[in-house]
């Protein structure tokens, strides 16, 4: 409860601070006229769109299974994550298209001192954020946080291209600068909402990750071992907040099946227990003697 209560302020503050920050660096770019302030702005625009969603998929995850979602809501957390890269991916193609139209058009800056300041600021604050909020998903196991986090980092990325195009128009005189940083901005942060479509994509299709898949066999073998019983069939698919696996526990066709049954209760809760991150076991007993012949082999 208190993890949960943890992540609803978390978010709560990440939207909060999204909107504070897009007013800000709107009237940055009104004061200055720089493309690269109008970047930011309109990055910032995507990322208040992308918490709002995220606020709901964190909400929607956390409720109860019902009867026509028996395995609950956790799995919109890879559709937030990749609906959150596809925002981002959309805003890097909105500031490439304003920089290039500015630098065709005439570049035109004003008050850049005034402005620097407040899109500095604004990249200061985001990334105290972003960290904290990359932070706190990991060490929750929450997708929707982390994805907002480093949404958050791009923001201030956004805001460290920003000073940097501006410092060079300041120290050199040449305006082309501006639009120069904007462009590559947006190529940074392309690279970081594709990198969410993809690991969204991944949990969608139930990718089965290598670390995850090497854990669980190790434990298993340990854990069955200590039972001298065998094990095969693994498979498992991540949630955005836990893993589900289910795996096939091999038995004497003697034992009694409510001694088997026991060890493999013992076994799920052993693994659950030790694993190391959220996991849910699911187990299906078979008889040693005759399991291939079961299943036509």
């Amino acid at each position: 409860m208190k993890e949960r209560t943890e992540s609803r302020h978390a978010m709560a503050l990440s939207l909060a601070t999204g909107a504070a920050m897009l007013l800000a660096k709107v009237g940055a770019w009104w004061i200055t006229g720089s493309s690269a302030i109008l970047s930011d702005a309109i990055e910032s625009v995507i990322h208040v769109a992308a918490v709002a969603f995220a606020a709901f998929s964190l909400w929607l995850s956390v409720r109860p299974a019902s009867e026509k979602h028996p395995y609950g809501y956790e799995r919109i957390a890879f559709f937030s994550a990749g609906a959150e890269g596809a925002l981002i991916i959309v805003a890097a193609a909105a500031i490439i298209a304003a920089a290039v139209e500015k630098w065709i058009h005439g570049i035109q800056l004003e008050a850049l001192g005034l402005g620097t300041a407040i899109v500095a600021a604004a990249g200061a604050l985001n990334a105290g954020l972003g960290f904290y909020l990359v932070r706190l998903g990991r060490r929750s196991n929450s997708i929707i946080l982390e994805a907002n986090g480093k949404h958050v980092l791009t923001d201030s990325w956004t805001s460290l291209g920003v000073l940097v195009g501006l410092g060079m128009v300041m120290a050199t005189g040449w305006r082309p600068f501006d639009p120069i940083c904007a462009i590559a901005v947006a190529l940074n942060i392309l690279w970081s909402g594709g990198g969410l479509v993809y690991r969204s994509a991944l949990g969608l299709l139930d990718y089965a990750d290598p670390e995850v898949a090497s854990a669980l066999t190790a434990k298993l073998n340990g854990l069955a071992a200590e039972h001298g019983v065998q094990w095969h069939n693994l498979r498992f698919r991540g949630t955005g907040k836990r893993t589900i696996a289910e795996v096939h526990l091999l038995f004497p066709a003697s034992l009694p099946i409510g001694e088997a049954h026991e060890k493999a209760t013992w076994i799920e809760r052993r693994l659950e227990s030790e694993f190391g991150s959220p996991l849910e076991v699911i187990t299906h007993l078979e008889s040693e003697e005759d399991h291939e012949i079961r299943h036509g082999r």
